[in-house]
């Protein structure tokens, strides 16, 4: 990885969660004074309460702040659309308002590699490949936050680059870590495709040096540039740790057409009962995908090289997980 300057000052938002906090640790180890917003204010890490679909007080946090950072998502694949798009969508005109009216000079958000969709793109897909929604909530909300974004940029109203994180992993990670665990031990949790799916691991501590990296750099400004692991697993093999963790023979496997219609019943009667569950069709439509993403065009333009391989980035896991006996 290229050197990559320090900001004076950061805002992020989403800062307490998983993505949010692992680059706010980041950049106030490096020496940046660091603010950000979320559902719960925590003052010591300079951290104020704010919900991004409205426009209020938050805002005014991120004034002379040189880079705002973008994280705050509904990333959910049980969330419908109107609540997906407040949140991903409009949330992100407000913090694109908040960071030109706060002179920044630097803007950078957080899509997905979901933008690709879910079904249909080639292996080892690069970023000229165009996006495509699918109907799943969270897959075209985030597609139309890259809109938005590099609308803005187009418009001049300030520096903008769009990063796609891979699948990605690492200690406090509730989609791929602790969710998933939970599903294990509750006897809940199948992979479709015969578990032959792909699945892209990316180490959140290498993804925090891609986005550092992509903040940065000027050739970076005006790009998309997705941030993988650069390899691919099946989903077999990424998800064995947890039945390990678990002491859970397994994963159990499936064919497609039979896991997307078991997700279904079960989602079915989670809608009954007036809960939500990540169990559920698009969650198998996922897990059953057949290809990878290139990281070719940050290679070039960041010399990124992601450091952390899946057998190390699952050890340091684990040993999270047993810091805190959850396993």
């Amino acid at each position: 990885m290229e050197s990559w300057s320090v900001p004076r000052r950061v805002f992020v938002t989403g800062a307490a969660g998983f993505i949010g906090r692992t680059l706010a640790a980041r950049w106030r180890d490096a020496g940046a004074e660091v603010r950000g917003v979320d559902a719960v204010a925590d003052p010591a890490a300079g951290i104020v309460a704010g919900d991004v679909a409205e426009p209020g007080a938050w805002q005014r946090h991120a004034a002379g702040c040189d880079l705002v950072v973008h994280t705050a998502a509904v990333v959910s694949n049980a969330q419908g659309l109107g609540a997906s798009w407040r949140v991903n969508v409009l949330g992100t005109r407000n913090v694109l308002d908040a960071a030109a009216r706060g002179s920044a000079e630097r803007f950078l958000h957080l899509s997905s590699i979901r933008a690709f969709s879910d079904l249909g793109f080639p292996d080892d897909v690069g970023e000229r490949h165009p996006v495509r929604p699918d109907g799943a909530p969270y897959v075209d909300t985030k597609i139309a936050s890259e809109h938005v974004v590099l609308q803005a940029h187009a418009a001049g109203e300030l520096a903008c680059t769009v990063v796609r994180p891979g699948d990605v992993y690492g200690p406090g990670s509730r989609p791929w870590i602790v969710m998933p665990l939970e599903l294990v031990r509750r006897g809940m949790f199948a992979l479709p495709a015969m578990g032959r799916g792909r699945f892209s691991p990316v180490y959140v501590d290498d993804l925090a040096d891609g986005i550092a990296a992509a903040a940065a750099a000027p050739a970076a400004s005006g790009q998309v540039l997705t941030l993988a692991g650069g390899m691919t697993v099946s989903t077999r093999d990424f998800f064995t740790y947890h039945h390990r963790w678990a002491g859970r023979r397994g994963p159990l496997v499936l064919p497609t057409s039979v896991a997307v219609g078991a997700a279904g019943a079960i989602a079915a009667v989670n809608r009954l009962r007036g809960a939500e569950s990540e169990v559920n069709p698009v969650s198998m439509r996922y897990f059953a995908r057949r290809g990878g993403y290139s990281i070719e065009k940050a290679r070039l333009l960041l010399g990124y090289e992601p450091a952390v391989t899946l057998a190390e980035g699952m050890a340091r896991t684990e040993t999270w997980l047993r810091e805190r006996r959850l396993i």
